[in-house]
């Protein structure tokens, strides 16, 4: 207890003193002196910056005691740990200090990307403060208790020379006191380092007072900075900032520096390798394409495949075939001639692969290409380039294994097949002078390889089958695979009237007649007014809107509360649910004013297609989004185009059918050359409404192709409302997505998850795009599946809207479009028996299937109950005589 401390002096001046009985002191200390400068333990005390050491490291240490009550500050070191201190590794002075038995050790993290694993070593952390003091504390043992490498340098030389040696991942830089160092300029030296780019740097700021405005951030981004601190010395809340900061940026720029390995691959491969955007904008090209090419990649990069000249050698349509495929995830592979920088065509063997990224849609592709050696000419070509690389000897191997391997067929050739025998030759003779022409096509279309394989089955099957099997193919070569053929019997007039009046457009007989909207068509945005934010309406509506995420939200009384203005309370309700404002960067104010001018332009004479049907349809379709499976397969942008097109789908409708305005020769008839008349009109108007005013345009702050891709996505779902392409859209979403989802299940009961289906889903742009078009048709025709109040009210409605056609269809001379719907004759029970048997019961089948809703199928089930016994009691009224009497 009572030794003298022993004392060195190393080299550079430098004096450690050491109590002697290390092993038995309590309260050992370590202490360096450089004039006037102290270090007690790990604990710095001095005045002067430039008179400490430069720059301090530790690896680990237990975490630090409790503060004393005493006027001294805490020690960095715990009591009985032994000490050790030495001379400088990096730059300045370095003392380092370890602990017998370590809090934490430091360890590798397996992180990976794609395919690839990769172990990142423990993170090293260097911190720039120029005097100690509780933050500089709180990030020492932070690093402490995260298991990091830590540094600490106090000037800004130490500091460059420090990370030059060690190449921190994290940076955090004293900003908070100019008097010592510039932290701006220090972060500046450092990003002027290539090693920096992927460091992140940390600026800790001085914490503001309540009367304080916060200031911008912006300064410190633009020197280079990547997150700024707020200042707290608490160990708890900088741990919780490095570790973010390590599972955030650093995580993601280490997987950044692990792709200079993948294009370190790519520059060695010996086949060419193209990478474009979204966009078909070259963003790389490997040597080999050099080679084979004739470009340098300096005079490609940056370009749209568009601007480079093509090959007159390729069939007309084999560029629009090839974008048909990618553009919906699907891998094209086949032979295409390119132009090479000389003018010389070669003919490739091209596989072009669609990249999956961010939210799940297309970002990239990539094309591998090699020479297709049919020809001499691409042989010579293929020679010449390897000779550029190889020797002559391995030239000559590779080239002679580059050609056995072409003798390999890419595809199956069917004729070479069934040419070898025939149990028909009469139907040889007689079949198929177009096979040659099939055959020769460098790609082909799925139906196409269908159609193949049933012509080679043809020839090698007798006569009766052959014959059959002509009908097979006179049915698959129609465009209409998916359309019901309607019987030409005599049906139930009013399914037969249900179906002809919505998915036929009408007798287009040449009556000169033409109907002209009633409504005033000025869309002036000046006289409207903004309404209240969803926080300010009357007690009355917010009331009734507590309830509107339940199925069962009755929107007539907020139709009766708002003097028929629902969309604009309902739609605030929504849009702020689902971060539509957030989504698309605009204020509530631009949102408010958007579905103002919506509603304004939905006609409330309609006693069905009005602003009511459309709020409807937006909270069906909102209620089908908050589905698990639903919300699993859809992205934010889904939602957002979801939304909107539910909001616009029936905007500006007159109240009549397209088969009506077909006949009547309308201008929107005329315009839309009477195909989807009405729903191309709704989708047209809505985007010039929204772009013809600043104040309501809430597209103005979108990027341009989250904008396209949005537009299309909101165009592609209220299309999807117009009932000629009904049948088309559930078969389809039966056969890419309940079928296979349904075979996934069975195949993976046991594990019990749905994970798997929603992301196999989410991995395909086709299937999303099912996916919206059923949403909107289910929300769009929910009537039936309404509690019976609501559905009996609904039937009214579109009853009397049919009833003022057919009276205005008699008045003109117009063909009668749907005869059931007289007014003195019509039975409702019965065309709603009609319409649920038709066109209800098989989609919302498929759509339960998928997003289960047992709620709508209960409702389904008791409304198509109340309307058969209606019809057996042969009552036209809505309601049963007892309900009456109610």
């Amino acid at each position: 207890m009572g030794c003298a401390p022993s004392i060195h002096v190393s080299q550079s001046g430098v004096i450690y003193c050491r109590d002697s009985d290390e092993s038995n002191s309590p309260h050992q200390t370590t202490t360096i002196s450089q004039g006037t400068a102290t270090l007690h333990g790990l604990f710095i005390r001095t005045d002067a910056a430039d008179s400490i050491p430069s720059v301090l490291a530790y690896q680990s240490r237990q975490p630090p005691p409790p503060p004393s009550a005493g006027p001294r500050r805490k020690e960095r070191r715990e009591p009985g740990a032994s000490a050790r201190a030495r001379t400088p590794r990096c730059c300045g002075i370095e003392a380092e200090t370890q602990t017998s038995n370590a809090s934490i050790k430091a360890s590798t993290t397996e992180v990976q990307i794609g395919p690839m694993r990769l172990t990142q070593d423990p993170i090293q952390v260097l911190l720039i403060f120029a005097k100690e003091d509780n933050q500089s504390d709180g990030f020492w043992w932070a690093c402490d208790r995260a298991g990091y490498r830590c540094n600490i340098a106090r000037t800004p030389e130490s500091a460059l020379e420090c990370f030059l040696d060690k190449h921190q991942e994290i940076i955090v830089i004293d900003h908070r006191n100019s008097r010592y160092f510039d932290a701006e300029d220090i972060c500046r030296s450092i990003r002027a380092t290539k090693l920096s780019e992927h460091t992140v740097i940390l600026a800790v700021v001085p914490r503001i007072s309540a009367d304080q405005e916060e200031t911008s951030v912006l300064p410190l981004l633009k020197a280079g900075f990547d997150r700024q601190f707020m200042e707290n010395s608490s160990i708890t809340a900088c741990y919780n900032e490095l570790v973010q900061i390590e599972h955030g940026e650093v995580r993601s720029q280490f997987k950044l520096r692990a792709c200079n390995a993948v294009f370190t691959a790519l520059d060695h491969c010996q086949e060419a390798i193209e990478i474009t955007s979204e966009d078909h904008v070259i963003q790389y090209v490997n040597p080999a394409f050099e080679r084979m090419m004739g470009y340098h990649k300096g005079e490609l990069i940056g370009k749209e495949l568009t601007e480079l000249p093509k090959s007159d050698k390729n069939c007309a349509d084999l560029l629009d075939t090839i974008n048909t495929f990618i553009k919906k995830g699907k891998e094209w592979q086949g032979v295409y001639y390119a132009r090479r920088k000389s003018g010389d065509s070669i003919q490739q063997h091209v596989k072009i692969k669609p990249v999956i990224g961010q939210g799940g849609k297309i970002r990239h592709f990539v094309s591998l290409k090699r020479l297709h050696c049919a020809n001499e000419n691409n042989k010579q070509l293929y020679k010449s380039h390897r000779d550029e690389k190889y020797t002559e000897d391995n030239s000559q191997s590779e080239s002679h294994s580059f050609k056995c391997k072409n003798r390999r067929k890419d595809s199956t050739d069917v004729k070479s097949i069934t040419s070898q025998s025939s149990d028909a030759p009469s139907l040889q003779t007689r079949r198929y002078s177009s096979m040659a022409r099939i055959h020769s096509m460098t790609i082909e279309a799925p139906i196409t390889k269908v159609i193949n394989i049933i012509n080679a089955a043809q020839e090698n099957s007798p006569i009766t089958v052959a014959e059959a099997l002509d009908r097979v193919l006179e049915i698959l070569r129609t465009t209409e695979l998916y359309s019901p053929q309607l019987g030409t019997k005599d049906e139930d007039p009013h399914t037969s009237d249900l179906v002809g009046g919505l998915m036929t457009d009408g007798l287009r007989r040449l009556s000169g007649n033409e109907y002209v909207f009633s409504k005033n068509m000025n869309l002036s945005h000046s006289h409207l007014s903004v309404p209240n934010t969803i926080n300010d309406v009357p007690p009355c509506i917010a009331q009734l809107l507590d309830n509107e995420e339940s199925w069962d939200f009755n929107i007539f009384e907020l139709e009766a509360v708002t003097n028929k203005r629902p969309l604009v309370y309902l739609g605030l309700k929504v849009f702020a649910r689902f971060g539509v404002s957030e989504f698309l960067n605009c204020s509530e104010a631009t949102l408010r004013a958007w579905l103002q001018v919506i509603e304004a332009n939905y006609h409330s004479s309609n006693s069905y297609h009005n602003s009511t049907h459309a709020a409807d349809v937006l909270h069906a379709t909102a209620f089908f989004l908050r589905k698990e499976r639903v919300k699993g397969s859809l992205d934010h942008l889904d939602e957002v185009a979801a939304l909107i097109a539910a909001t616009i789908h029936d905007v500006d409708h007159p109240g009549r059918t397209n088969s009506f305005l077909c006949n009547a020769g309308s201008e929107l008839a005329v315009l839309y050359n009477d195909t989807a008349v009405l729903e191309s009109h709704h989708t047209a108007l809505a985007f010039q409404l929204t772009t013809k005013d600043s104040k309501c345009n809430i597209f103005k702050n979108i990027d341009r192709n989250h904008y396209r891709t949005l537009r299309q996505a909101i165009i592609d779902m209220v299309l999807a409302t117009e009932m000629t392409k009904h049948f088309e859209h559930v078969n389809k979403f039966v056969n890419s997505i309940n079928k296979p989802m349904a075979s996934e299940e069975t195949s993976s009961h046991s594990e019990g998850s749905d994970c798997e289906c929603t992301a196999n889903i989410k991995n395909f742009p086709d299937n999303q795009t099912l996916i919206k078009r059923m949403m909107i048709k289910c929300a769009d025709v929910a009537n039936p599946c309404r509690p019976l109040e609501l559905c009996i009210e609904w039937a009214g409605r579109i009853s009397e809207e049919y009833f003022a056609q057919t009276d205005e269809e008699k008045r003109q001379g117009l063909p009668v479009v749907m005869p059931v719907f007289d007014r003195n004759t019509c039975s409702i029970p019965k065309s709603q028996i009609s319409f649920i048997d038709y066109f209800i019961t098989d989609m919302f089948d498929a759509w339960d299937a998928f997003a289960h809703l047992p709620v709508l199928m209960q409702h389904l089930a008791n409304n198509y109950k109340h309307w058969k016994t209606l019809d057996e009691l042969k009552c036209k009224s809505l309601r049963l005589p007892s309900e009456n009497n109610n």
